[in-house]
């Protein structure tokens, strides 16, 4: 009964089968294999003739070898996509059985695949000349995605070796940074999506992610991205004035405008910034759904995640001077769960202390250590307290090997790390030294003073001279507030022997002060990306700016007999809101040069005066 109710299937309808219309082309004729072809390509083709000959393909697929690559790619090219579904699961058998029976057309189909992992374009011509080229906002676009990652799962399902294929492929089809952030958005979480069922690719592919990333980030500098968003608040405050009281807006358009002023406040001016804000945010994404399930911590999971991550950490971020956001996904990740953090700390340790590292990696691994110590909240005191006995108790060995032999004298090219050192004890001393002296003022003093800051400060190295002046003059304010040292001595000392480069150029000559002798910079400083910064937010210590009162509190040293229960204005009290307030403190080695009054949540730099 189901034979004879059941139509019959249709033939090809020139030369008889597709078998036969194979072998005739082994045999030399080629007339029917070439209309064969010609009817593949038609962009007219319907469901029911794409189900018919793949249908037949599906049975012959053992004639299809090297020899008819170029049918092969006819098929690869047919349009199954965005067809009915008998046609999808139709094409999905086929691409099974041909790379089962014929792994010689992998490649070929992981291509294939991996091509539709950006959103297709749309070309619009008038007399031969393209005026439209946009992303298809085809609302089944996330269907197709889906429908591809099941095409690959099929090919890896029956070609066990197909992620070291797939890799290559996924590197070559990897968007321009040019590209639109739609298909840079579609590609990343495509990558992404792919370690789910291949995990054996995940590493690589962070790699490739987190690569193309740290390029965006390089190629947008802060301070770029700040004057392209204050250019943008101008022209749109310009713009505003220019257009008020000219319409009588009604009152459900003016909320129609609100959603898409709301909409167009969260695009970064910069476009390379636009691109690096939703690539992050994908990314953030990603570590927090891989490490949560059910939306609780799943720490084998996220144990997993953080080696890969530190993996991509060591190769590609930590040998980059000055990257601003990529590095983050580590800050992210660590505030998981303070173990992380603590191993975070504790690898960044020994890449530092280890003389056996190039001396540059040294001194940025220093630098993370004091950014992270001062920047991330969910870091407790007693974590802060064992870093800083680890890395000061390092400095007072160095000082014992270092400063009475003949290499005991001021020169960043032999003492790098040591400096470094330094300015991520001081520059974390800045930041979390109320939280230290919290509670029990006079065990805080004694645990300060127990560091022995004199020690350093006074020695033959001379690290007051190296490091940044912006943490230089608030670490010497803050330790002459409670009387830890003075370090003012030394700064006028070193201020007078400081001997101005000049150089002479086009327009004359140029006096130029070095003012970061060490190169250094802080990877925490605040970020700016607008929607990506909602994750980081909560986490981050922003620097509390300090009003001329403060500034006041710390000219004047503590008394000797100060109660350990007694309050302390600039110890325990909130920072008072002032129309006239002072920014002081490190924000990045620019800062002594310029005045970064655009960066909002970072301490800018300021020189405290100290009693003659």
């Amino acid at each position: 009964d189901e034979f004879i109710s059941s139509p019959p299937r249709k033939t090809v309808r020139f030369g008889g089968t597709l078998t036969e219309i194979l072998l005739k082309y082994e045999k030399g004729d080629t007339t029917d294999f070439e209309l064969l072809k010609h009817q593949l390509s038609d962009p007219d083709i319907k469901d029911a003739q794409i189900i018919n000959w793949l249908h037949e393909f599906r049975a012959s697929v053992a004639y299809l070898t090297k020899e008819l690559e170029q049918l092969v790619n006819v098929l690869l090219k047919l349009p199954w996509l965005r067809r009915s579904r008998e046609v999808v699961e139709e094409y999905l058998g086929f691409l099974g059985n041909l790379v089962s029976a014929q792994t010689v057309h992998l490649r070929p189909c992981l291509r294939m695949i991996v091509s539709q992992f950006v959103p297709p374009r749309i070309t619009i011509r008038e007399d031969d000349v393209d005026i439209s080229d946009s992303d298809d906002d085809d609302e089944h676009i996330s269907e197709n995605f889906n429908t591809c990652h099941r095409a690959l799962q099929t090919v890896a399902r029956y070609v066990p070796s197909t992620p070291q294929f797939l890799m290559p492929i996924l590197v070559e089809f990897f968007p321009f940074i040019n590209k639109s952030e739609r298909t840079l958005e579609c590609y990343v979480h495509n990558l992404l999506r792919v370690t789910v069922y291949l995990p054996t690719l995940r590493l690589q592919i962070l790699e490739l992610i987190i690569e193309k990333l740290l390029k965006l980030d390089v190629s947008t500098p802060q301070q770029d991205i700040e004057d392209a968003e204050e250019t943008a608040n101008n022209c749109a405050s310009e713009e505003k004035s220019t257009e008020e009281g000219l319409f009588d807006m009604e009152e459900d358009e003016d909320r129609k405008g609100n959603k898409v002023v709301s909409a167009s406040i969260e695009r970064m001016a910069h476009p390379l910034a636009e691109r690096l804000d939703i690539l992050m945010t994908i990314l953030f994404s990603y570590i927090k759904d891989v490490c949560h399930v059910d939306g609780k911590l799943n720490i084998s999971n996220m144990k997993d995640l953080y080696r890969d991550l530190v993996s991509v950490f060591d190769k590609l971020i930590l040998p980059t001077h000055a990257s601003c956001h990529v590095q983050y996904f580590m800050f992210y990740i660590c505030s998981f769960k303070l173990g992380l953090a603590e191993a975070f700390l504790d690898h960044l340790w020994k890449k530092l202390q280890d003389p056996n590292n190039p001396s540059v990696i040294r001194q940025t691994a220093g630098s993370y250590i004091g950014s992270f110590l001062a920047r991330a909240k969910f870091i407790p005191v007693v974590t802060v307290k064992a870093c800083l006995d680890l890395l000061v108790n390092w400095l007072h060995k160095y000082i014992d090997n270092q400063d009475t032999g003949a290499n005991a004298y001021c020169d960043v090219a032999l003492h790098g790390p040591f400096y470094s050192t330094c300015q991520a004890v001081f520059y974390t001393l800045i930041f979390r030294h109320k939280q230290l002296l919290d509670g029990n003022l006079r065990k805080g003093l004694s645990y300060l003073q127990s560091l022995n800051f004199e020690r350093i400060v006074m020695c033959q190295l001379n690290p007051l001279k190296i490091c940044i002046p912006s943490v230089v003059n608030l670490f010497a304010a803050i330790t002459r507030k409670y009387q830890l040292v003075f370090c003012y001595t030394i700064i006028e000392r070193n201020n007078r022997q400081f001997i101005p480069v000049v150089r002479s150029g086009t327009g004359g000559d140029l006096v130029q002060t070095c003012t970061n002798p060490l190169d250094s910079f802080f990877p925490f400083d605040p970020y700016i990306l607008k929607r990506s910064k909602k994750t980081i937010d909560p986490m981050y210590q922003f620097w509390e700016e300090l009003s001329a009162e403060d500034l006041e509190n710390l000219k004047k040293p503590i008394k000797k007999g100060t109660s350990e229960d007694e309050d302390d204005d600039f110890l325990k009290g909130e920072t008072p809101q002032n129309d006239g307030v002072v920014e002081i403190a490190p924000n990045s080695y620019e800062s002594n040069t310029r005045s970064p009054v655009s960066s909002i949540g970072s301490p800018a730099d300021c020189y405290v005066p100290y009693p003659l």
